[in-house]
């Protein structure tokens, strides 16, 4: 027999389903216990979202998110009775197959207490989170990490090899997770619990198909899929859009304009710092197309203000810098009357956009240079010194992909020895971020470079750092958020094209920004990728409060025992006399894991 407990969003299900099941789920212990830690978390803030729920005397199904479905009789119960009576009805016509019915944005449970049997799923795209913990047969599973650790029986013990992780992506990977034993959902994965015994899989991933269709109709197919991906976001008079001037926020803001009666209103970051603030883009995106912008500048003052908040909102570390512009920005739209906002984040990931996919195509060159040429060629460049840059071309091009793009990572470029301490890093697997890599890399159904890249970052780069940072602080300034460019008809669109147009030779997004002329304005198509970046590093050498803060922090971190109190000196030193932005991203990381660590 297994027993079965679970939470879902921010609601105990105690709370919302029958006393029958009451014994299945949390014990009353854990509900204050779990309560008392998301309150301080989120400050008094934060939506309050109820999932939707459906009991019968043989199921429960709960569902949070906006999902819909491919069968229209499952579309018209949701209409009229509710998801949670939709995925039901969907599973008692289906089984497990319901997978291939749901659609949108969701995370749910099924439970038939009878048959000692429970099936949990996430979206295709990780939007809505769900982690579980399976020990002799007792499944616990939850929407936050703190749910699942708020059981009595769940230890929180803080795994070595998850801090690692941590420093080496800036944030834990699904579907590991800081605590022993309890693991993440990964996009378009499934678990099921039956009779004690646990299954999981993947239940949809890309399909990278060949279209059939002309550039140019290609590009009348992008404007359309737009328009219906913002459609789908149902906007309504409180809601508005991010807004960073770059492609993504200024194409969702634009056709979101375009799609209104009224005039939309966009919501900007500024940094009263050289070489980080895109005002200029938010600007002209905002003259382009008649839209209301909203501008704010953060502070350094912001900056100390939000660490301890931010870091004590997260269920595990995470240290994705540009969660404080974004957490201002949704507040800050939040004071202006919006409850919704749109965000442009994936299409970098989805059209070729980032920087890496055209280093990577210059390194995959040389796998085509003749063996012949290749035997020739190598001596020479290893042993004439004005032909160093043609060695360090070769000595990265030679190594495989994916981890070849980790070759500039703070963990390989410092040996592990000067970075931890003998007895940490004797626990630590160093091979294992690599593996997890290429697990990702090697799933993705093509052997094209680009499209494998692309395949990886839906992962990596969005569902576990990109989404897991927006939602979150969303969420903390009490903002709903939906992705026009991560609807499944552009994920679908996206894939359908040949990766020589996502980028002719190196050129980053080349279909991408031909498609969009005429339609962003010239400064915003011209501009190079960027974002709501965080000058960390550049006001920690410059402003005293904040150096303050984070020196303390760095000896809270040393006191830890995991690190060598020598790096972190080094650390500071680099800092103050070399790039103080390249070393303060060490810095922030380190940062906010103390912060962290105080605050859970």
């Amino acid at each position: 027999m297994s027993s079965i407990y679970g939470w879902f969003a921010t609601q105990h299900f105690d709370s919302i389903i029958n006393s029958n099941y009451i014994a299945r789920f949390a014990p009353p212990d854990c509900q204050k216990s779990y309560i008392e830690k998301r309150s301080a978390a989120l400050g008094g803030h934060g939506l309050s979202i109820t999932p939707t729920h459906y009991e019968n005397d043989k199921v429960l199904a709960i569902i949070d998110g906006d999902p819909s479905w491919q069968d229209s009789e499952l579309a018209t119960i949701a209409n009229a009775q509710g998801a949670g009576r939709a995925l039901a009805e969907g599973y008692a016509k289906y089984g497990k197959n319901l997978l291939k019915q749901i659609h949108g944005t969701f995370s749910f449970c099924l439970i038939e207490p009878d048959k000692n049997y429970a099936l949990i799923a996430i979206d295709r795209l990780g939007i809505k989170p769900l982690a579980y913990y399976f020990q002799n047969g007792e499944f616990v599973f939850g929407s936050q990490l703190d749910q699942i650790i708020a059981h009595p029986n769940i230890k929180n013990d803080i795994t070595p090899q998850a801090l690692f992780s941590y420093l080496y992506f800036h944030m834990i990977p699904s579907p590991d997770t800081i605590y022993k034993a309890i693991y993440k959902l990964q996009p378009g994965e499934f678990v099921e619990v039956n009779d004690g015994k646990l299954n999981q899989g993947f239940y949809w991933q890309v399909q990278y198909t060949s279209t059939p269709l002309s550039k140019q109709q290609c590009t009348e197919q992008l404007h359309n899929q737009l328009q219906l991906a913002v459609k789908a976001c149902q906007p309504n008079p409180q809601t508005g859009s991010f807004l960073s001037g770059g492609l993504d926020s200024s194409t969702v803001t634009g056709v979101y304009q375009h799609l209104s009666a009224e005039t939309t209103q966009a919501f900007s970051i500024g940094f009263d710092a050289p070489g980080y603030d895109e005002m200029e883009y938010a600007r002209a995106t905002a003259q382009h197309f008649k839209v209301q912008l909203h501008e704010y500048y953060v502070t350094p003052a912001d900056v100390l203000a939000a660490i301890p908040l931010i870091a004590q909102s997260y269920d595990e570390p995470f240290g994705n810098a540009s969660a404080i512009p974004a957490y201002y920005c949704a507040k800050f739209a939040r004071g202006h009357g919006m409850q919704q906002l749109l965000a442009g984040d994936g299409g970098d990931e989805i059209f070729a956009g980032n920087a890496r996919y055209a280093k990577q195509k210059m390194f995959d060159v040389y796998s085509h240079v003749p063996t012949m040429f290749k035997h020739l060629l190598e001596p020479v460049a290893d042993r004439v010194f004005f032909l160093k840059k043609l060695q360090s071309y070769i000595e990265q091009a030679k190594l495989p992909m994916p981890g070849r793009m980790e070759t500039y990572n703070f963990l390989h470029r410092t040996p592990l020895t000067e970075i931890f301490a003998s007895d940490f890093l004797a626990q630590i697997d160093t091979e294992l971020p690599l593996q997890n890599l290429r697990q990702t890399y090697n799933r993705a159904e093509t052997n094209n470079l680009i499209k494998k890249m692309l395949f990886s970052d839906a992962k990596f780069t969005l569902a576990d750092n990109d989404l897991r940072k927006v939602n979150r602080m969303c969420e903390l300034a009490g903002m709903a958020v939906k992705y026009p460019m991560l609807q499944e008809n552009m994920i679908e669109f996206a894939a359908s094209i040949p990766s020589n147009w996502l980028m002719q030779g190196f050129e980053l997004r080349s279909f991408y920004r031909q498609a969009m002329q005429g339609f962003l304005a010239k400064a915003t198509l011209n501009k190079s990728k960027q974002g709501f970046g965080l000058p960390f590093g550049v006001w920690m050498a410059s402003h005293q409060n904040l150096k303050d803060f984070a020196e303390a922090n760095l000896l809270g971190i040393e006191k830890r025992g995991f690190l060598n109190p020598a790096y972190i000196k080094n650390l500071i030193k680099l800092h103050q006399q070399g790039d103080a932005s390249y070393y303060g991203v060490m810095i922030w990381l380190l940062i906010m894991l103390e912060q962290w660590l105080v605050t859970h």
